[in-house]
């Protein structure tokens, strides 16, 4: 058949300049995010993991490394090691700061957002307050506050006839000591979630509770507290990965050696103290992703708690 009867062939788009610069305009004006992401996040990510396997001092420079295979991952479970020492103090200062955490911002959050709306703006900022003030100056404060005999809580405890306490040097108290700072600077943080997610529950569900005869511990135990658990496990998973993060409280307080006995040596310190005081960046890495590892499965076990019971949709 003749060519003259097939269908005409549409033309080709003619490059332009205005074409071009349209079609690569989105990547053009995205690309400072994923380059970012990339140098700052994905290559150190990468480059830990890395390490991990490798014995490295940074000193010996770039390609000094030496393959050691699950060497550092041996040696920081070894029984020897300080990792699960470090390990078991970050999970009870969490306990003691976290718990109670939990414990005093729901209730309160209900009370404010119940009888105190009037001032809920105001008592909200005053409760935020420690959350955004410097970790160093609150630890330093609180480091005053401690002091055997310059501190306030001693002489309180002086005026009620009772001898000085060693706040920071008693192996015992350290953790209380350190979970009491970490308590009163994130208390406030969780109230204020539990407010966000107070305001978001109707009025109408608590005016039916009161038509029925509810009553407000009945209205908290049946209404809110199931409405709430989306975000009880949002908060609940901010705190267990902060508290196992747990760095500039201790640090700044105790030193990096953790205080006494080393009862306020937390991973991140130990950690920190492998990396840039015995510059043994391998090992320091394997501790790492262990202490990852620690985290997602704390993260898995709150999630599992979180979704039982109608916590999550068949």
């Amino acid at each position: 058949m003749s060519d003259r009867f097939s269908p005409p062939r549409p033309a080709r788009p003619r490059w332009s300049y205005a074409r071009a610069q349209q079609r690569l305009a989105p990547y053009l004006f995205t690309s400072p995010f994923f380059i970012l992401f990339l140098v700052f996040s994905l290559f150190p990510l990468g480059f830990s993991l890395f390490l991990a396997f490798h014995l490295w001092n940074p000193l010996d420079g770039l390609g000094n490394w030496r393959f050691v295979g699950w060497e550092n991952f041996a040696l920081a479970l070894g029984a020897r090691d300080q990792f699960w020492t470090a390990l078991k103090n970050t999970v009870w200062i969490g306990l003691l700061s976290g718990v109670p955490q939990h414990l005093v911002a729901l209730p309160l959050a209900f009370v404010i957002h119940q009888f105190l709306r009037r001032w809920q703006t105001g008592v909200s900022t005053v409760l935020f307050l420690p959350y955004i003030t410097n970790a160093v100056a609150i630890t330093i404060v609180f480091g005053m506050l401690y002091s055997e005999n310059l501190g306030l809580l001693n002489y309180l405890l002086a005026q009620l006839g009772l001898g000085p306490v060693r706040w920071l040097a008693v192996p015992e108290l350290v953790p209380y000591s350190v979970g009491a700072v970490v308590f009163w600077r994130y208390v406030g943080w969780n109230v204020i979630l539990y407010l966000s997610g107070l305001q978001a529950i109707s009025e109408d569900v608590y005016e039916a509770a009161t038509v029925d005869g509810a009553s407000a511990w009945q209205k908290f135990w049946f209404i809110t507290l199931p409405l709430l658990r989306p975000m009880m496990f949002y908060a609940f998973t901010l705190t267990i990965v902060g508290n196992m993060q747990l760095f500039e409280e201790p640090f700044i307080m105790l030193g990096q050696g953790g205080g006494s006995g080393g009862a306020g040596l937390t991973s991140a310190m130990h950690i920190f103290n492998t990396a840039f005081r015995d510059l043994d960046m391998g090992y320091a890495s394997a501790m790492s992703w262990l202490l990852f590892l620690a985290i997602f499965a704390l993260s898995m076990v709150n999630n599992y708690l979180f979704s039982r019971d109608g916590g999550r949709e068949p």
